[in-house]
């Protein structure tokens, strides 16, 4: 099928499963200035998903004599509508338990574990003291991660309102980062132009200055740390009431936890508190660290000018993991074994993304296109053995021209 150009595409590595086990030769770099560029699109799409596309300013309109370009572009068009009406007709025909019910299930029962959590931790033996971090750990990641998540996708609710209120709640109270700045980089800039060098290619969560194993290992450990300092920076960006809104909730999420902490589970000393709550908010920051690489960074990498559309986008750029319990319910099967489905259709819940997965899995691999699946173990394999060109170097960018 050819692309923008109309060129066939020239092979850089093999594809099993649907991966790409090779990354293409270095072929140059996007403009850098691009990395202030505002991308199209609001924060909430229907099913279809179409409104995730990116304008022609960054490349869609360039064509080449004969007019195959397109007729290109209406294929994939076609390809992309013809996928969102068959997802569609399984969101019409699920129910609002289906829809929304069950994750809402999930975060209002972590909520419920919160008792049991700090009440364990009164304790002076070593296994129900543990029993207490494990469980505040989980339920934190399943309150900042998958609650964020879903959130800043307005996903919970169908009501916007709800939706403002509950980004506000999950993503300012609970993760201490400012709703407008996460909207912005992760649905906007992220899903709009997943693997775009300069725009969403994963870069941020790139330190090259540390080596693989202070990376992969270490470092996770202070994510706890480093969220609200970024989150404050990024406060600069921010109106002064949203700025004012964020600080007031960061402190309120704190000193909730601090204040229980002390008053509940019995803590003795303000540091012995402070310790307790880096190791639960840390205890699930390596699997968060590696799944927001092991899911873009290593797969096509696209210039602004050359990139190809949505359905070529997300196949290429997207990569699922298998199913996990902890993980699953933590982070959701949207962060995990749908990561590609939720790229397609961002709109949906992660109980609806595992519901249309064997849907969108048939579609691509019927019609010839890459559905990327690998496990946790050997992605972390690869990110060890190749950390220096993946996470250090720039990324090349893909010489895909059109995809046969």
């Amino acid at each position: 099928i050819p692309l923008e150009d109309g060129d066939l595409v020239r092979p850089r590595g093999q594809q099993v499963s649907g991966e790409v086990s090779d990354i293409p030769r270095l072929r140059g770099m996007g403009d850098p200035s691009l990395r202030d560029t505002t991308a199209s699109g609001g924060s909430r799409t229907d099913v279809t998903a179409e409104g995730w596309e990116p304008g022609p300013a960054l490349g869609d309109g360039d064509l080449t004599p004969g007019g195959a370009p397109q007729r290109a572009r209406q294929h994939e068009e076609a390809l992309m509508t013809e996928l969102s009406e068959l997802v569609q007709k399984v969101v019409k025909s699920s129910s609002w338990w289906e829809r929304h019910g069950v994750d809402i299930s999930i975060l209002a029962c972590s909520f419920l574990l919160l008792p049991a959590g700090f009440l364990c931790l009164r304790s002076a033996q070593a296994v129900p003291f543990l029993a207490g971090v494990l469980t505040l750990g989980v339920v934190h990641h399943t309150l900042t991660v998958k609650g964020s998540h879903l959130a800043s996708h307005n996903a919970l609710t169908e009501s916007k309102s709800w939706g403002k209120v509950w980004a506000i709640f999950f993503i300012e109270l609970c993760s201490a980062f400012t709703v407008e700045q996460a909207t912005y980089n992760h649905v906007k800039i992220h899903h709009g132009y997943t693997n775009v060098i300069g725009l969403g290619d994963s870069s941020t969560w790139k330190l090259p200055f540390l080596n693989r194993y202070v990376y992969m290992f270490i470092a996770p450990l202070a994510v706890p740390i480093l969220t609200p300092l970024v989150a404050l920076d990024l406060l600069r960006n921010v109106e002064w009431k949203a700025a004012l809104r964020t600080l007031c909730c960061m402190f309120l999420g704190f000193y909730c936890h601090y204040w229980l902490l002390l008053h509940v589970s019995s803590f003795q000393s303000p540091w012995s508190a402070l310790l307790c709550m880096l190791l639960t908010r840390s205890l699930l920051a390596h699997p968060y660290i590696h799944v927001n690489i092991f899911q873009h960074i290593g797969l096509p990498m696209f210039a602004a000018n050359r990139k190809p559309k949505r359905i070529h986008l997300m196949s290429l750029g997207v990569l699922n993991l298998p199913r996990n319990t902890l993980l699953d319910w933590s982070f959701g099967h949207s962060l995990i074994s749908c990561h590609v489905e939720h790229h397609l259709f961002p709109s949906l819940s992660d109980n609806m993304c595992l519901k249309i997965k064997p849907i969108v899995s048939q579609y691509l691999k019927q019609k010839k296109l890459p559905y990327n699946e690998d496990t946790y173990s050997s992605r972390l394999r690869l990110f060890l053995q190749r950390y220096e060109e993946l996470m250090v170097h720039a990324p090349p960018i893909t010489e895909l021209v059109g995809i046969q």
